[in-house]
């Protein structure tokens, strides 16, 4: 009995031993892991902090269809694509009709940058739609080189009424720019996205160290109207945009190829513009 005593306090102490044995080595996988993990979420949390959807709103056009307009706003310090965009459609009452999901025309949005969107809903949605709920989704890219510089833009308007932007841009790469999308986004007085429009440049090349011209038609001639101010943004396969392309002066550019329409329609309206305009400068 004695030896059969001892025998279980020994097989006790090494069954104890096994147990703390195996809790520190736990212990020590767990540290392992999160020192491991830790680095991960800082690189990936401000990307999830600092995405959002602004300056959004839906307008009916010219043709009876329903568009959802707006950006997609990167303040993280990480390339973004893969963007999808949930729009879920709702009535009068508040309750879902229908869901829609679309991209920006950015494939990739750098950070600093903004990626515009403008989802198109036809058939019985667009008139039966009241409000709407947006959600996105998106993956870290890797980031493009920054070299397409806009050098120039205007916007004018012919005798039809019909308004373009005209500019030109500047391959500053060390290669080829294909399949160049420039992307024009103008913006009402409360900084609102009130048209979107975009155009593939022809030729679908720029060699390194050339220029070309573009011409962007703004298709909506009913938001157009509206508009006091606006970005331009260009990407090609390779690369994309210098950031923060200055237009001062796009204001003062849309605000006089439109003044004589509002003019014509809400003489108070053009009077705002133009005291917004100043405040700006």
């Amino acid at each position: 009995m004695r030896w059969l005593h001892s025998h279980h306090l020994k097989r006790q102490r090494v069954i104890q031993i096994h147990k703390i044995f195996k809790h520190h080595t736990v212990n020590i996988s767990m540290k392992k892991f999160l020192f491991a993990f830790i680095p991960f979420l800082l690189l990936i949390q401000p990307a999830f902090a600092d995405v959002l959807i602004q300056n959004d709103q839906q307008y009916i056009s010219d043709d009876g269809s329903l568009h959802i307009v707006g950006e997609i706003e990167n303040s993280s310090n990480a390339p973004l694509n893969q963007i999808k965009i949930t729009a879920k459609l709702l009535d009068e009452r508040g309750f879902q009709i229908g869901q829609v999901n679309a991209s920006p025309i950015n494939n990739v949005v750098m950070p600093g940058m903004n990626g515009a969107f403008d989802i198109i809903i036809t058939g019985p949605d667009s008139h039966m739609t009241s409000d709407y709920n947006l959600e996105f989704d998106y993956k870290i890219a890797e980031p493009k080189n920054q070299v397409i510089e806009i050098t120039s833009s205007e916007l004018k308007q012919d005798n039809q009424g019909n308004v373009m932007i005209l500019g030109t841009l500047e391959n500053n790469g060390e290669i080829t720019a294909n399949m160049i999308n420039v992307i024009a986004t103008l913006y009402d007085r409360d900084g609102t996205v009130v048209a979107i429009s975009n155009i593939l440049m022809q030729p679908d090349f720029l060699r390194s160290g050339d220029t070309s011209t573009f011409i962007i038609p703004i298709h909506e001639k009913s938001q157009s109207i509206h508009a006091v101010d606006y970005t331009l943004s260009a990407e090609s396969d390779e690369y994309t945009i210098v950031p923060e392309f200055p237009l001062g002066s796009g204001a003062l550019l849309i605000a006089s190829v439109s003044s004589y329409i509002i003019l014509s329609r809400n003489p108070e309206k053009l009077i705002n513009t133009i005291s917004k305009i100043s405040k700006i400068r």
